[in-house]
């Protein structure tokens, strides 16, 4: 009985989220799911190497989309290439992870933790033979390593780590949407980066601005064209401004950046948002 024993103060605590949901314009929701900024880490085996140049970011943007923003702050090339357990074909990019390397492994080892951002796909070799692989940027491998050793420690070739998945942290950078240089007026297609938190999205939703003829407008479903790029192909002219609301895959979170595509929005153009998940 215990276990379904909810407080009146729970309850009201409930409520008054949900009121304010609705009548706040960043319309933050934080759905009573996993927390990643709240949850006990959990480690497990994992293998790892590098790709790129030693102090580089791997790949300029890799499978996920992000392109040279994986070099700058604040992703800052600590990223990696994922094998296919943990990629699932993109659904993944953003998530956020910590990985780390002992002694009892690499005598270089500092056994901290690095805070990686999935950016990129590891289609083949140990990425495929092994369970869960990490293919990190030079930067990140060599994070891993005690100071003044990241060479030594680079030189391992394929490295045994812990992994957890864990929250995100841009340090309150909003997020940010990069619209696809394919996009017109009929087809709007955008890159969603920094994503605070839980880090990856399970949905991603486009309302238009209402027209003179119609009183409402409803929420279109967009696809998820390839890593962190979503699509809509409506067929039809669309009406900005936009507003886009967006799911965590985790947590389930919905959060709304409300009319954050503007009137006159350009393909390419990268708009900024107000709002993000912590």
């Amino acid at each position: 009985m215990a276990l379904f024993a909810i407080s009146h103060s729970v309850i009201l605590s409930h409520v008054l989220i949900a009121l304010v949901c609705f009548t706040n314009p960043c319309f933050s929701f934080r759905a009573k799911h996993f927390n990643l900024t709240t949850s006990a880490i959990h480690w497990s085996s994992a293998g790892a190497t590098w790709y790129g140049s030693p102090d580089g970011a791997g790949s300029d943007g890799g499978s996920c989309g992000y392109g040279n923003a994986v070099s700058q702050a604040p992703f800052s090339s600590l990223v990696t290439g994922i094998g296919p357990s943990l990629y699932k074909s993109g659904k993944e990019c953003g998530a956020c992870y910590q990985v780390k390397c002992t002694k009892k492994v690499h005598p270089s080892c500092s056994g901290k933790g690095v805070r990686v951002v999935i950016t990129d796909f590891c289609p083949g070799g140990p990425c495929v033979s092994q369970s869960a692989h990490f293919d990190l940027s030079g930067t990140a491998f060599g994070s891993m390593a005690i100071p003044g050793h990241e060479h030594k420690l680079r030189d391992a070739g394929v490295l045994q780590i812990r992994y957890a998945r864990v929250a995100c942290d841009y340090s309150r950078k909003n997020i940010v949407f990069h619209v696809d240089q394919g996009s017109n007026p009929e087809y709007f297609a955008v890159v969603i980066e920094f994503e605070e938190g839980d880090g990856d999205l399970a949905k991603v939703e486009l309302k238009e601005t209402k027209s003179s003829s119609s009183s409402t407008t409803k929420w279109r479903k967009m696809q998820q064209s390839w890593g962190a790029v979503w699509k809509l192909d409506a067929g039809s002219e669309l009406r900005p401004p936009f507003s886009i609301r967006l799911t965590s895959q985790y947590s389930h979170q919905i959060l709304v950046a409300k009319n954050v595509i503007p009137t006159g929005w350009q393909p390419g153009a990268t708009y900024r948002s107000l709002v993000n998940y912590l």
